[in-house]
C-alpha cells in the first residue's frame, strides 16, 4: 500500500511560534540573529514536501523489498538511492552544520523537525542520513585539524554517509567487553582488526564512501570501558583503494527492512585516532547523544504517521450504531474509538513540543554568548535526553499499537499497511541504548549523581510556568502536585539508596516515565494556555487544542498516580517483592 503522509505544518507553527517563541529565542543568539518565523516555516514547508512527495512513497516498497547482499555489496530498495541524491541536492544534510564546513548554519530545532517528518514518512530510509549530524558533531568537537579537513565537509554535505560501530556479539550494551584491536603504525595511522554487529548503514549503494567511527582497544589499553579509543576508518581510502572493511552479513529483521543492518569485519583496516587515546567513549558520546535525540524523534514521527492512518480510517469505516444514534455510523462516532484517537493525539502533540524544546536547547547550548548559560543549557539537554529517547519511543510503539487497534482485524493484515508502523517502532526502544539503560542512566547519573541539582533546575522551569497566570487552573494544580511528588520521591530514593543500593535500579523506569509525564504536562499547560488566549482568532483550531490539553490532564496524565504508587511501594518495603526461586527455576531449565 502506498504511504500517504501529511506534514503537521500547522502544529509546527503553533509549537515554534506561539508556545516556544522560537524566533525570538533564536534571534537573541548572534549566530541566528536573522532568523524569523517566516523563514523557519519556509524551511519546514520544503522539508515536509520532500518527506511527503519523495520519501513517503518508498516506505511500503522498502518494507517489502528490503536490502540485498551479494558478494559483499548491499543494494538498497528501489528508489532509495535516487531519493538520497535528491536529499543531498536539496542541501538537507547540511541544514544545521556550520557554514565554514559547507553547512547552512540554520537552527538545530529545524533539523529536529526535519527528522521527525522524515521518520514519519519512511523510517527505514531515514536510518541512512540519521547519523550524519552526530558524526559531524563528533568530528567537529574531537577530530584533528587533518581529519576535519578531509572529512567534515563531505559529511556535512551528505556526500559521504557515516556509521557508529560500537556493538560486538559478546559485548552487547557492555562496551567494556569490546575486543576490536587498534595497532599504531609508523605513519601515525592505526590498523583495526575485529568484528562489529548491528551496524546501521554499514554497507550500501547510496554514497561512494562510508565513514566508520569505531570504538577499539589499543595494545596497552586499560581493561573495561576506560580503555576504549575512537577511530575513523573510511570504506574507501584517499588513493581510491578499498579499505579492509567488509560486510559479512545483513540482518533479517522484524521491521525497518529498508535499512541495511550489517555485520562488519575489520581486517587490518587503516584508521585514524579521533580525540585522545583512552577517551573514546567521551568522544563517541557526542554522537550517541545526538543519535538518542533523533531516536526520540523517530518514535514521535512513527506515532504521527500511524495516527494519521488511523484517524483517516475511522472517518471512512462504518460499523454498528454509536450511542445516541439510530443507524450504522462511522467508527469515529464511537466513544471507544474517540478515546483511542485522542490519547494518541495528546501523546504525539505533547511529544512534539518536548522535542522542539530540546532542539532549542541544542541551539542555546551551542550559541548563547554567555559561557555559563551555555553550560546550563547543555546540562538541561543532558538531563532530558534519556527521557526523550526512552519515554517517546515507548509512546511511539504504544501509539502505533493503538492506531492498529482502530483498524480492528483489518489492521492485523498486511494489506492495510498499519502493522508496519508497529514493527518499525519496536526497534526504537532497543537501539542507541535500551530504554532500561536510559532509565538507569537518568536516575543514577542525571538525578542522584549530582544530588538532584539538574532535576531541581528542570522542576524550577516547570514551576515558573505553573505560577504564571490563572488559565487552566485545575490542570496547573495537577501538574504542581506531580512536580512536588517527583521532587520528594527523588530525595527519598537518594536516602533509601544508602541502605539499599539496588533500590534505585528497581524504580529507575518509573522515575523516568514520571519525569516524562511531568515534562509533557508542562508542555500541555503552556499549549493549553496559548490556545485559550488565541481562541477568538480561530475558535475551531484553538478549541481543538484546548480540548486536547484538557483530555491530556484528565486521561493521560493520570498515569502519574500509578507510577508514584509503584515507587512509594518500593520505598515502603525496601525492595519490590520478587520471586526467591528464580535461580532454582533457571537451574531446572538448564538441567
Amino acid at each position: 500500500m502506498t504511504m500517504h503522509y501529511t506534514p503537521p505544518l500547522r502544529d509546527f507553527a503553533f509549537v515554534l511560534d506561539e508556545v516556544l517563541q522560537a524566533p525570538q529565542v533564536l534571534r537573541a543568539l548572534p549566530a541566528h540573529a536573522e532568523i524569523d518565523g517566516e523563514l523557519m516555516m519556509q524551511v519546514l514547508e520544503e522539508a515536509g514536501r520532500f518527506a511527503a512527495d519523495v520519501v513517503a512513497p518508498l516506505n511500503g516498497i522498502g518494507d517489502r523489498e528490503g536490502c540485498r547482499l551479494e558478494n559483499g555489496t548491499v543494494t538498497t530498495p528501489p528508489g532509495f538511492a535516487r531519493a538520497y541524491a535528491q536529499f543531498c541536492a536539496g542541501g538537507w544534510p547540511a541544514l544545521a552544520c556550520a557554514p565554514e564546513h559547507g553547512g547552512q548554519g540554520l537552527p538545530h530545532v529545524l533539523d529536529c523537525a526535519l527528522f521527525e517528518m522524515l521518520s514519519a514518512a519512511n523510517h527505514g530510509w531515514t536510518m541512512y542520513p540519521g547519523l550524519l549530524h552526530g558524526a559531524y558533531a563528533c568530528l567537529a568537537a574531537h577530530g584533528s585539524p587533518g581529519l576535519q579537513a578531509r572529512y567534515l565537509e563531505k559529511i556535512a554535505s551528505g556526500q559521504w554517509l557515516a556509521t557508529m560501530c560500537l556493538t560486538e556479539a559478546q559485548a552487547g550494551s557492555d562496551l567494556g567487553q569490546l575486543r576490536t584491536r587498534a595497532v599504531p603504525q609508523e605513519d601515525g595511522s592505526y590498523r583495526l582488526t575485529g568484528d562489529k554487529i548491528f551496524i546501521s548503514g554499514g554497507e550500501h549503494d547510496l554514497t561512494p564512501n562510508i565513514v566508520h567511527l569505531v570504538l577499539a582497544r589499543l595494545p596497552d589499553a586499560l581493561p573495561g570501558s576506560k580503555g576504549l579509543s575512537l577511530f575513523l576508518a573510511p570504506r574507501v581510502l584517499d588513493d581510491g583503494s578499498r579499505n579492509g572493511v567488509h560486510c559479512t552479513g545483513i540482518e533479517h529483521k522484524m521491521g525497518i527492512h529498508g535499512s541495511a543492518t550489517c555485520s562488519l569485519h575489520f581486517e587490518q583496516a587503516q584508521a585514524w585516532l579521533v580525540g585522545e587515546a583512552g577517551r573514546g567513549l567521551a568522544a563517541m558520546f557526542v554522537m550517541m547523544n545526538a543519535a538518542r535525540l533523533h531516536v526520540g524523534a523517530q518514535g514521535l514521527g512513527l506515532a504521527e504517521a500511524a495516527w494519521q492512518r488511523a484517524s483517516a480510517y475511522a472517518r471512512e469505516r462504518r460499523q454498528s450504531r454509536a450511542p445516541g444514534s439510530s443507524g450504522n455510523d462511522l467508527i469515529v462516532r464511537h466513544p471507544a474509538v474517540q478515546k483511542l484517537l485522542m490519547e494518541q493525539r495528546c501523546r504525539i502533540e505533547g511529544a512534539r513540543l518536548l522535542t522542539c524544546w530540546a532542539g532549542l536547547l541544542l541551539d542555546l547550548a551551542a550559541h548563547d554568548p554567555d559561557a555559563t548559560q551555555r553550560r546550563r543549557h547543555h546540562e538541561r539537554l543532558e538531563f532530558i535526553t534519556p527521557v526523550i529517547k526512552a519515554f517517546l519511543t515507548d509512546q511511539g510503539f504504544q501509539c502505533a499499537s493503538r492506531a492498529l487497534q482502530v483498524f480492528g482485524g483489518h489492521g492485523y493484515v498486511v494489506e492495510t499497511g498499519i502493522e508496519q508502523f508497529m514493527r518499525d517502532a519496536r526497534i526504537t526502544m532497543i537501539y542507541e541504548g535500551t530504554n532500561e539503560i536510559q532509565a538507569i542512566d537518568f536516575l543514577m547519573r542525571k538525578v542522584l549523581g549530582d544530588e538532584g541539582r539538574r532535576l531541581d533546575d528542570f522542576l524550577a522551569l516547570v514551576r515558573a510556568d505553573i505560577e504564571e497566570g490563572a488559565l487552566l487552573g485545575d490542570q496547573a494544580r495537577l501538574l504542581a502536585n506531580a512536580v512536588d511528588k517527583l521532587s520528594g520521591l527523588a530525595k527519598r530514593i537518594a536516602t533509601a539508596a544508602v541502605q539499599t543500593p539496588s533500590l534505585p535500579y528497581f524504580v529507575a523506569d518509573e522515575m523516568l516515565r514520571l519525569t516524562g509525564h511531568v515534562a509533557l504536562g508542562w508542555m500541555w499547560l503552556r499549549a493549553g494556555r496559548r490556545a485559550l488566549s488565541a481562541m477568538a482568532s480561530d475558535p475551531a483550531w484553538y478549541g481543538g487544542k484546548r480540548d486536547a490539553a484538557c483530555y491530556h490532564f484528565a486521561f493521560v496524565f493520570a498515569e502519574v498516580h500509578q507510577l508514584s504508587s509503584v515507587i512509594e511501594g518500593c520505598l515502603a518495603t525496601g525492595l519490590p517483592p520478587l520471586p526467591t526461586d528464580l535461580d532454582h527455576h533457571a537451574a531446572q531449565e538448564a538441567g
